[in-house]
């Protein structure tokens, strides 16, 4: 009978430790760039979207998401958090070097930093204790890969996206995917990202080139611009359209299985959700979640699409 009442005991106060674990007071910024892009959409989406369940999990804990349209405005909203008194910082850089100051004196104030995605050209646990990001590099070789194996013979043309060193990462890395294969890229030009300079951008190869096989775009925004100026022009030489992301509408279509967007790489805007339950596991869990996460650039096929459909994103 001791025994039992003294088992009863521990598991008392383990359940009660817990409870006031649950109830421990933390607050976390959240400093995002707005929604002026559909890949930033989906940041603010999950973002968002995170920031409840996480709240809801752990009662003493508070998200404030703040979202900026430029870098000066978000250096800006990074020292309005800090006068809210946050434990830590998650970040998403609409542009990290001008944010290098203010992200530092946050993290030489005692707080917890996680940097998300772009990082600037100094990357070390001076600025940061978490870094979460995609996998540039293997975003290009993925699709390089994919191409290679299903037309080996295919002429390609290339809509890039800004002249930056993650767009050289991912063009790299399509180099190294198509290598060895008879592969041959026609062109290569800059879509910065957009839907509309996209569009025009394969009008122009368009006008170029009689025959194209493939196009691989890098984006799925610019996908979109892409996928109708080839229906405008009514080509039919050309088979499919590889780009990048995971938007719920090219998840879609890759579900539906679309013969022009047969698969869709992954650089997910929800890597900031990462970043947050990471950060928040470090106050609630205990767990070390110090270091670098690079997230896998996972090809999206029929069969798997459906574990990347978020239909209630806006992107």
């Amino acid at each position: 009978m001791r025994k039992r009442l003294l088992g009863m005991a521990v598991a008392m106060v383990a359940l009660a430790g817990s409870a006031h674990a649950e109830d421990k007071k933390v607050t976390i910024g959240v400093s995002i760039p707005a929604a002026d892009h559909g890949w930033t959409s989906g940041v603010v989406f999950h973002a968002e979207r995170v920031a409840k369940l996480l709240m809801q999990e752990h009662p003493g804990l508070n998200v404030i998401v703040k979202t900026s349209p430029d870098a000066a405005t978000q250096a800006n909203a990074v020292q309005d958090l800090e006068t809210q008194g946050i434990d830590a910082l998650v970040i998403l850089p609409s542009d990290p070097d001008p944010l290098v100051n203010a992200i530092k004196e946050v993290k030489g104030n005692g707080k917890f930093v996680a940097l998300v995605d772009r990082a600037p050209s100094v990357n070390d646990d001076t600025v940061r204790d978490l870094y979460v990001a995609g996998n540039n590099p293997a975003l290009g070789e993925v699709a390089g890969k994919y191409i290679a194996e299903k037309t080996p013979e295919a002429e390609v043309v290339i809509i890039r996206g800004l002249p930056i060193p993650i767009d050289q990462q991912r063009q790299d890395g399509f180099d190294k995917g198509i290598a060895g294969s008879k592969v041959k890229v026609l062109d290569r030009q800059f879509g910065n990202w957009n839907r509309d300079d996209a569009f025009k951008v394969m009008q122009d190869y368009l006008t170029k080139y009689p025959k194209i096989d493939v196009v691989w775009c890098q984006d799925d925004d610019m996908a979109v611009g892409v996928l109708q100026a080839i229906e405008q022009a009514k080509r039919t030489d050309i088979q499919y359209v590889v780009a990048g992301a995971g938007s719920k509408d090219m998840i879609k279509k890759v579900m539906d299985g679309d013969k022009m967007i047969p698969v869709d790489v992954l650089y997910p805007p929800s890597m900031v959700a990462t970043a947050m339950e990471l950060t928040a596991a470090n106050f609630y869990d205990q767990v070390p979640v110090r270091g670098t996460y690079i997230l896998d650039a996972t090809l999206v096929t029929k069969d798997n699409a459906k574990d990347f459909y978020f239909p209630d994103s806006p992107f």
